[in-house]
């Protein structure tokens, strides 16, 4: 188990968590008992991973207290979270949400959200000595129609596309020669480098996903990119806000690995052919994981909402979320994404 700031993550094998007397208990396979009173020590996130076992009894405080519980694979991929029957409630903002979908404001939060994503590319490009995206971008969003949104969405993803494409030529560069990858590439990729991307990039996805719930917005309908069945996207759309975040993370932890922490693994391909993949290995996806986990803990130069000048990135995206559902029922007159950067 580890203890990381108001979380447990129950990240080994054997671990019982359960609830006695007004306290969390979590039994460790060694034998060892470690108690957390409720109404003494704050829990923000319970971290369960396949392997571990939780009682009902804890669920259902966690749900009572609105305390977030999140469900991995034993390779550390979120599958489920537990979710409150009162997370449903507050129905007014994702009411605000469909009409900003269907009027002016789709076409305003659609051009923030590019713009703000080529801005912290840039903040990358430039802290590593890279060539950074012209001016120009702005210009060519600026310029883009508001009429069809259909249009205008791919209008807009056809300029961050372009850029992009650049931006990881120009980033793949500063990863060891042999983890190299030609080029960037999503679902399905074979080699191990696009999919520690892949990986990193579903762990940030979990926490947005997280974030969204927790304003009372929906996750399945955005702005930028389109609605379709099971696409979740305004989880999309806030990714693009903080790729640029899990690629310096990446840029620095990939340092110090090498092809040695890698393996193939065959899996199914399409028409019922195998083909095979490459995959960080277990111990080292555990170990990047934990890294991860331990750097949206970050603290950042950013004022908090209520108060403070400094605050974790995990607190940052949940912030924000916020901060967007406060400009979609209409209680500010406008939405400026943050974009920070670590030192």
């Amino acid at each position: 188990m580890t203890k990381l700031a108001s979380k447990l993550i129950l990240n080994g094998n054997g671990s019982y968590l359960g609830m006695e007397k007004g306290c969390f208990v979590l039994k460790e396979k060694s034998g060892e008992i470690e108690r957390y009173p409720l109404f003494e020590q704050e829990i923000g996130e319970v971290i369960l991973k396949s392997g571990n076992s939780i009682s009902t009894g804890a669920l259902a405080s966690f749900g009572f207290w609105d305390i977030d519980v999140v469900v991995m694979t034993s390779r550390g991929r979120p599958v489920a979270m537990l979710r409150s029957f009162d997370d449903d409630s507050y129905v007014q903002t994702r009411v605000a949400q469909y009409q900003a979908s269907l009027d002016e404001r789709a076409f305003t939060i659609a051009k923030s959200l590019i713009t703000a994503k080529l801005e912290s590319q840039n903040i990358i490009l430039r802290k590593y000595g890279l060539e950074p995206h012209l001016d120009d971008f702005r210009r060519e969003i600026n310029r883009t129609e508001n009429k069809n949104l259909e249009m205008f969405r791919r209008r807009m993803t056809g300029i961050e596309g372009k850029h992009t494409q650049r931006y990881y030529k120009q980033i793949f560069s500063l990863f060891p020669e042999k983890l190299r990858p030609e080029s960037r590439e999503t679902f399905m990729a074979y080699d191990g480098m696009n999919n520690l991307f892949n990986l990193a990039y579903e762990i940030l996805a979990w926490k947005i996903h997280k974030a969204l719930v927790k304003a009372k917005l929906e996750p399945y309908l955005g702005f930028l990119h389109s609605n379709q069945m099971s696409k979740l996207s305004l989880v999309c759309d806030f990714q693009e806000l903080y790729r640029y975040l899990i690629d310096d993370f990446l840029i620095c932890y990939c340092q110090r690995i090498s092809k040695k922490d890698f393996k193939m693994k065959s899996e199914s391909a399409s028409h019922g052919k195998k083909g095979k993949r490459e995959y960080l290995t277990d111990p080292e996806t555990k170990t990047m994981l934990d890294e991860l986990n331990r750097f949206f803990e970050t603290k950042v130069e950013v004022k908090r909402i209520r108060n403070g000048e400094h605050q974790t990135l995990e607190t940052l995206i949940n912030e924000e979320t916020l901060l967007f559902a406060k400009y979609l029922r209409g209680e500010t007159s406008s939405w400026v994404p943050r974009i920070v950067m670590i030192k």
